[in-house]
């Protein structure tokens, strides 16, 4: 009887067991709790929007070379986070996003179709194959994007390169651009030297990958398809092209402003001392934001080397250089750049009552000063402007993303002609601006960022600096929805083992320390050989006296000694890791499963001593 009801026990057990185990998988599948400490295994809101806004089906290739990859285990257990989470983002799509997970083995139509996707395979190892680790996307109308190879350098921004592959694939129609300035973009004849300019560098960039639409301070309001909004030096604006960009600043939010305290590459301010060549936006002061166009930081520690007019090289602490350390690592706009050149930065900030968030994309050093930008203009001597820093020193921000809730810089529409069809329109406040500011101009200039060259007649561009390429993050990163431009930098999977490194550190401590003294042993060793070797007999055979063979064969001796306590201090560096392990393997193999099961025992026995008591009670009633 007793068998017959243990055998009863075990088959409810496996049944229950694997009852359990099909409705997690069917019906809880998509439920996860997400343990890590940047929830790198869940997605941002602004992920969840994108996948929300869906409104066709798309299918993700995920091309991993498992097979090939066989032995590079950080490679694959990056792998495995990719594919972890691309699967969120399928669950999470309300079945309009289908993974499809592809070992592109060598010579294989697998590997046919990832090249035709345009993945790039990386050689790596001894072995020499391609490793293909990349996403390609497709969707209803056959627009495909793809991301050529994860790069587990660039893991903070996983979520987001993902995100906006879907986006893409959701929403493929080209972006329209309006640039807004009065600068000369477009080239033509130098009134300085006579000669033909082309078109600045970075306008020609923006042209290869968007409608870009170019309108002058003369223009009454801007395009009504457009999409991004770049503001460039701007001067002298209307009212109604004013109201109109207040109004798409409420409706889609989405500028590039390029402010300058001095436009140092006015052709005419070069020519001339002609006063401050500042920019002029009343908006930005009445949406809360404080672009100082009064003031020109100096940066003594940044400052460029120019050539003076007398001809000497000098060092320019109005024309700086930022470099990696005064740039933001943690926003994909600058995260992979390395130098911006520019002059004449303004001082950027937040009003006081201001509800904007603002996220600094690049600052002066710590040695920074603001001086007026009057004075900064008229001096033309570096050495003059070097004798302005003996004063307070601070870092300043010079470029910044700024984002929030904001209120209109217009009460009602203005009374002229071109708003009356805007009046009933007029939106008040945002909570979704999104603005990026750089508070230099002069660093479109060619001259500060790219080289020309001449190769049989054609005119080359070889940039030496990051500018055309802040220019281009910038705008791309607006060019997506509001949902895309809210996804920032996430964390990384990897949880390095603490207690291990420690170990490590200390016993590499002890390791250089015993190194260090062999070297030194091994300097003298070969000082002596060397005189050694300079005392031959007539035959040309070495002859030692018994005194140095005898401090030969004692160093010899000394040197086999050092090597055996190196090879005992990493025996005992492995040995310590090996416990830690051990002690690890004893507490998951052995301790858990035991206190689980004693805590099963103590539930079981506490139930049943409730039961028998409850029984007891009913037969003494």
């Amino acid at each position: 009887m007793k068998n017959t009801t243990a055998l009863t026990t075990l088959a409810l057990l496996i049944a229950l067991f694997f009852g359990v185990v099909v409705i997690n998988n069917e019906l809880l599948g998509h439920y996860r709790i997400d343990l890590t400490e940047d929830k790198v295994y869940s997605l941002s809101p602004g992920s969840q929007k994108v996948l929300d806004e869906l409104d066709e089906p798309i299918v993700l290739y995920f091309f991993f070379s498992d097979s090939a990859s066989k032995g590079m285990t950080a490679l694959r257990n990056y792998a495995n986070r990719v594919q972890s989470l691309l699967e969120e983002y399928a669950s999470r799509a309300n079945g309009k996003i289908t993974l499809k997970v592809i070992d592109p083995e060598p010579f294989s139509e697998a590997e046919d179709l990832a090249v035709q996707y345009g993945l790039t395979g990386a050689t790596l190892g001894p072995v020499g194959e391609a490793i293909y680790f990349g996403l390609a996307g497709t969707n209803a109308v056959d627009d495909q994007f793809s991301i050529g190879f994860f790069d587990p350098q660039q893991e903070t921004f996983l979520e987001y390169d993902i995100s906006k592959l879907i986006y893409q694939l959701s929403d493929p129609e080209p972006v329209s651009v309006t640039l807004l300035t009065d600068l000369n973009l477009l080239g033509g004849q130098n009134p300085m030297s006579g000669q033909y300019t082309p078109p600045m560098t970075f306008y020609s960039q923006l042209n290869q990958l968007y409608d870009v639409t170019t309108i002058g301070s003369d223009a009454s309001q801007l395009p009504d398809d457009t999409d991004v909004l770049v503001v460039v030096h701007p001067q002298n604006l209307s009212e109604s092209l004013l109201y109109s960009i207040d109004q798409f600043a409420m409706k889609q939010g989405r500028i590039l402003l390029f402010m300058d305290s001095h436009y140092e590459s006015d052709p005419m301010a070069m020519m001339s001392a002609m006063g401050a060549n500042a920019s002029e936006f009343s908006l930005l002061e009445k949406w809360g934001i404080n672009v100082d166009t009064s003031k020109v930081v100096l940066d003594a520690r940044l400052g460029l080397d120019i050539r003076t007019p007398e001809g000497a090289v000098a060092r320019h602490p109005g024309i700086i250089g930022l470099t990696g350390e005064q740039l933001n690592r943690e926003d994909i706009i600058t995260a992979n750049l390395e130098l911006i050149n520019g002059s004449s930065f303004a001082p950027l900030s937040l009003n006081q009552d201001s509800r904007l968030r603002l996220t600094p994309l690049a600052y002066s050093s710590q040695d920074g000063v603001a001086v007026s930008s009057s004075d900064y203009a008229l001096t033309r001597d570096p050495g003059a402007l070097q004798r302005m820093l003996d004063t307070t020193k601070q870092q300043y921000t010079l470029a910044a993303r700024i984002a929030g809730a904001t209120r209109s810089a217009y009460d009602s529409a203005p009374d002229f002609e071109e708003s009356n069809a805007m009046q009933s329109a007029h939106v008040s406040q945002t909570t979704q601006l999104n603005v990026i500011v750089f508070t230099d101009a002069d660093m479109l200039a060619d001259r500060f960022w790219v080289q020309q060259s001449n190769f049989f007649g054609e005119t080359l561009f070889t940039p030496f600096a990051n500018n055309g390429d802040a220019v281009i993050n910038a705008s791309e990163n607006l060019a997506g929805s509001s949902a895309l431009i809210s996804i920032r930098g996430r964390g990384t999977y990897a949880r390095p083992f603490e207690v291990v490194q420690a170990l490590e550190a200390k016993a590499e401590a002890r390791f250089r320390e015993q190194e260090e003294r062999l070297q030194a042993q091994l300097q003298q060793t070969e000082a002596q050989l060397a005189e050694l070797q300079s005392v031959q007999n007539e035959s040309g055979a070495l002859t030692l006296s018994p005194e140095q063979q005898a401090a030969l064969d004692e160093f010899i001796a000394q040197r086999g000694a050092i090597r055996r306590e190196l090879r005992d201090v990493r025996y005992q560096l492995e040995r310590d890791i090996d416990t830690l392990g051990n002690y690890l393997k004893l507490l998951n193999i052995a301790v858990a499963p035991l206190v689980l099961v004693s805590l099963l025992w103590l539930s079981a026995r506490l139930f049943k001593r409730r039961a028998g008591k409850q029984v007891r009670e009913e037969l003494a009633a």
